[in-house]
């Protein structure tokens, strides 16, 4: 089976071969990306190779960046960046999960709440410690805390 990274290598080479330049850029920047997060988890002079689920961790790091830059150059009035980020998250998208939709969210948060035994907005640490692992990279983690905030206060 091939990895996230070894797919992201080919679109690597696809991108070259076909001389789409915006989006060999963003493939380069993305390979950076993991390549720094190898080494600055480097031990003892070995290198280690990223599974797909650090790779995913790596992306959505690099989508909340573009996110925040979005809003400043929006802000700014710069819309040429703002559509060179717009399509560098289009890019890196693509290699996400895919995203769970509004009533499967609402059905881990409920299923999260009863397995916590969360009653108040105190519990809701509980809960986002349940639910980070099954949807982070498959849903916006945000949009999930205020949709627990309203279970819990229901």
């Amino acid at each position: 089976m091939s990895t996230l990274k070894d797919r992201i290598q080919e679109d690597i080479k696809d991108a070259m071969r076909s001389g789409d330049k915006p989006r060999l850029a963003s493939l380069r920047l993305l390979h950076a990306a993991i390549k720094q997060t190898e080494i600055d988890c480097q031990k003892d002079g070995e290198r280690p190779s990223l599974n797909d689920t650090a790779v995913i961790q790596v992306i959505i790091k690099m989508l909340k960046q573009r996110r925040d830059s979005i809003e400043q150059f929006t802000t700014a009035g710069r819309t040429d960046l703002v559509e060179k980020e717009a399509y560098e998250i289009s890019v890196l998208t693509a290699y996400m999960p895919a995203q769970l939709s509004e009533a499967e969210v609402e059905a881990e948060i409920s299923a999260a709440v009863k397995e916590s035994g969360a009653t108040s907005m105190k519990d809701m640490g509980k809960v986002m410690a349940i639910l980070k692992p099954k949807l982070e990279g498959r849903t916006d983690l945000t949009a999930v805390s205020a949709l627990i905030k309203k279970a819990l206060q229901a």
